[in-house]
């Protein structure tokens, strides 16, 4: 029997939120490429803010390897569909939830039904799936889509919003002067965070290997994740002020208890940016 109340559910949103935005809210659709590390939270998070209908995509499976920092992943679920684990994990908080479901992930096939009536596209890919990102980002940039992107750096959150009025995702990140994905790969950690905050901290840097697609992680920054980007959703969606869109980025790490915002006109070809990029090759011996 559902008993489920939407008013009564969210109430509590209700001061920082009107409740005509809160009706606002929960007319707003939502899309997550990715059901990951913070791609779970951010559904779930973004569930009790009271969003009620969200596209979402993945095609993997939990593993006891995503234990450490994956919102879905317990002993019950091991090789049981992302997709489909948190699919019900949203309707246990929503039953009402309009819920659209890509078992095969985002792919130039299915972007436009993908992104149909989305409001916002929240960024939830694993961080080397460029071709899936380089999809999505261009497919939104194309209909006017906002993309919030917060990534799980360190300890901590790194930001970067584009939209109508911003920066291009190509030109903030330079992909395609890309020679390969090692390139790809320095120039999207570098347009993430340019602060690079979690460089002072890595207790183990063999543990970080661009080329063979690994890194640590952690569920505390995932969890920073999801509330940043929240945010971020919840002021797209009802038009406050305050959204800073690219070239301007922001990263919090809360292990320094540092919070730096950046603004880097030229994007990529920024000299600040390439410096880093130098930087970060160098510590990481490539």
């Amino acid at each position: 029997m559902n008993n489920f109340d939407y008013a009564q559910a969210f109430s509590r949103n209700i001061g920082w939120v009107t409740e005509a935005e809160q009706a606002r809210l929960r007319e707003t659709r939502v899309a997550i490429g990715g059901l990951g590390g913070v791609g779970g939270v951010h559904l779930l998070t973004l569930a009790r803010l009271g969003i009620s209908k969200f596209s979402i995509a993945d095609f993997d499976v939990f593993d006891i390897v995503n234990f450490n920092r994956q919102i879905g992943a317990l002993t019950s679920t091991i090789g049981r569909s992302k997709l489909e684990v948190l699919s019900e994990m949203l309707r246990d908080i929503n039953p009402d939830v309009d819920l659209r479901i890509f078992p095969d992930g985002v792919n130039q096939g299915n972007i436009d039904s993908f992104l149909e009536g989305v409001d916002v596209y929240v960024d939830g890919l694993d961080f080397f799936v460029f071709e899936a990102r380089r999809v999505t980002f261009s497919a939104c940039e194309s209909k006017g889509i906002p993309v919030v992107t917060a990534a799980p750096l360190g300890l901590g959150v790194a930001l970067v919003v584009f939209g109508p009025g911003s920066m291009s995702y190509e030109e903030y990140f330079g992909f395609k002067g890309c020679r390969d994905e090692l390139d790809l790969a320095i120039n999207f950690l570098v347009g993430l965070s340019p602060a690079m905050l979690q460089r002072g901290y890595v207790a183990d840097m063999s543990r970080v290997n661009l080329r063979e697609r690994r890194g640590p992680s952690c569920i505390a920054a995932c969890q920073l994740c999801a509330g940043v980007a929240a945010v971020e959703v919840l002021k797209l969606a009802l038009k406050r002020p305050g959204v800073r869109m690219a070239p301007w980025a922001s990263q919090f790490d809360a292990y320094r208890m540092k919070y730096i915002c950046t603004w880097r006109p030229w994007g990529a070809k920024n000299p600040i940016q390439r410096l880093m990029g130098f930087l970060v090759r160098r510590q990481l011996g490539v």
